[in-house]
């Protein structure tokens, strides 16, 4: 005889060997003792927990001649013929696929036929949500009153795409997912069963991997029991089979990334991918670290409630002290945006090799969570000795936040607006050698000509730039700050980017770095940017 697989093989037979769903079976048995049965039933949950499990063992009882406590005897003639899927009574169908209007009027011509044998005829439904909306509103007049001898059971992963005509003449029920604990055991209970030989750790992280479901925990282990066929199976066996990442591996990449050590998080990655681990379950496991850690950063007596080993827990503990809250906030959403970016990637190296890069460098990004951690590396690199001024420059030449002081750009404070202050007059790559780099004078000579300049400038690009307002963007640069991204989308467009340059070129006969930006929502310009209306003690602004 072929092989069977663990979920088949040890699929319940009687509510007793139904684990998780307690708050359900226990309704379902008093009903069929106090013989309060309903007509119609939807069950609704994750898969693998035991929708049409359920289903089946509650067509048996209620057709048992010798129910046991409102669970079907197992040994009559009417169980057996339901196991075996003999018996005419129980009818399945699959609605993926006999999900037609032709396909739900063969059942409303069918319930007219008393059962042959046993008292109810059960319909049960998988996956009913796949029903087309014609066969949904063929199927209500039956379902809303059927013959006093038939049951529907209709099983679902997506009750949100059910109508609700249909949830409103059903009982509802939802499984739960099934804890670790759980299905830990159980999966103990079965390889007894099986006599072979696993660690309880490897059960758990298969538990874990399982994400609530039975049939994938079941299906998990088949699988690695057949990769290590008659040996034991180890926890580190089954991070095999499955490409998953030892804990240690995280701690020591979390450490990498706390020390914003770009060449050893890739040398991390590296060792990964050699040895075969897949990435997408990488990210999500390693988001869940993160999550850990957080809730021992933030929390108080929190051993109880993750399920970690002890040495595990010390490890989180002293990790939690390396590093902050915003910081662990910021690595999470990062995380969890990668994990559903793996899913459709074709380069899934390059992808995470970027987002570790990201969180190595917070100035690569804009965003508000990262403004925090910005001027983290920012105060981390002048502890080292690294001149502050140096370090504004490769963050893009703005810190908000950071080393501002009385509408002064910079470090130096002292109104030239130049970071460590000075003149900061010098030659940069890329510029037309004929024009001179300017440099904040030549800013401020722009500011007190703007009005004029914009005049000169096209339609649509002086309508945008009524609400403008004007700060620096570095030693030569100009940030041109509008009150929304909209307003933002049409100046920042290059060729009015490069017209702004030219006109300003044409004025002052130097040239001027055009940057445009907006207010962020929720915060002011105040809050974000230097004001050089307040610098130059000069008003500021744009006519029609």
């Amino acid at each position: 005889m072929s092989y069977t697989a663990l979920y088949r093989k040890f699929r319940p037979t009687e509510f007793g060997d139904v684990k998780g769903q307690d708050h359900i079976i226990t309704t379902l048995q008093n009903q069929i003792k106090a013989n309060r049965i309903g007509h119609a039933y939807l069950f609704c949950g994750t898969r693998g927990t035991g929708k049409t499990t359920v289903a089946k063992i509650f067509a048996k009882a209620v057709n048992c001649e010798h129910p046991v406590d409102g669970s079907p005897c197992g040994e009559c003639e009417t169980c057996r013929s339901i196991a075996a899927g003999t018996s005419m009574n129980v009818i399945e169908i699959d609605a993926a696929s006999n999900n037609g209007v032709d396909n739900i009027r063969e059942i409303r011509e069918e319930v007219a036929y008393r059962p042959t044998e046993g008292r109810y005829k059960v319909y049960i439904i998988d996956e009913v949500h796949m029903l087309s909306i014609g066969a949904f509103n063929a199927l209500l007049k039956t379902l809303e009153e059927p013959p006093e001898y038939v049951i529907f059971i209709l099983a679902t992963t997506e009750v949100h795409k059910i109508p609700i005509t249909i949830l409103s003449r059903c009982q509802h029920y939802d499984f739960k997912r099934i804890s670790i604990e759980t299905i830990t055991d159980r999966m103990k209970e079965l390889m007894d069963t099986e006599h072979v030989d696993v660690e309880d750790k490897a059960l758990r992280y298969i538990a874990k991997a399982a994400d609530g479901s039975m049939r994938d925990a079941l299906s998990l282990l088949d699988q690695c029991i057949a990769f290590y066929m008659g040996q034991k199976l180890t926890y580190d066996n089954v991070l095999e089979v499955l490409g998953a990442v030892d804990t240690d591996v995280f701690s020591r990449l979390l450490r990498k990334v706390i020390g914003r050590d770009v060449a050893g998080v890739l040398d991390v990655v590296d060792d990964l991918v050699m040895q075969g681990r897949e990435l997408t379950q990488l990210a999500a496991d390693f988001t869940w670290y993160l999550r850990n850690l957080l809730l021992v950063k933030t929390s108080d007596n929190i051993e109880d409630v993750l399920d970690v080993s002890t040495e595990n827990m010390a490890q989180l503990k002293e990790e939690a002290q390396m590093i902050e809250p915003d910081m662990l906030f910021r690595y999470i959403r990062i995380f969890s945006e990668l994990s559903n970016q793996l899913k459709y990637a074709t380069q899934k190296r390059v992808m995470l090799e970027v987002t570790l890069i990201k969180l190595c460098t917070p100035a690569m990004e804009n965003t508000q969570d990262s403004l925090l951690d910005r001027i983290r590396a920012v105060e981390e690199k002048v502890e080292k000795g690294i001149d502050a001024a140096a370090v504004l420059q490769v963050q893009g030449g703005y810190v908000p936040g950071a080393g501002y002081q009385d509408g002064a750009y910079g470090a130096g404070g002292d109104g030239s607006g130049v970071p460590g202050g000075g003149s900061g007059a010098s030659g940069s790559a890329g510029v037309r050698k004929e024009l001179p780099n300017a440099i904040p004078e030549d800013v401020q000579e722009v500011v007190k000509n703007f009005r004029s300049i914009v005049g000169e400038a096209s339609g649509i690009l002086q309508g945008s730039l009524k609400k403008a307002r004007l700060s620096l963007g570095g030693d030569n640069r100009l940030m041109i700050v509008l009150p929304d991204p909209l307003s933002e989308s049409v100046v920042g467009r290059e060729d009015h980017v490069q017209e702004l340059e030219n006109l300003i070129e044409q004025r002052i006969g130097k040239k001027v770095e055009i940057e445009v930006r907006h207010v962020e929502e929720g915060r002011h310009f105040e809050d974000t940017f230097v004001d050089i209306e307040q610098k130059i003690n000069m008003e500021i602004t744009v006519e029609d």
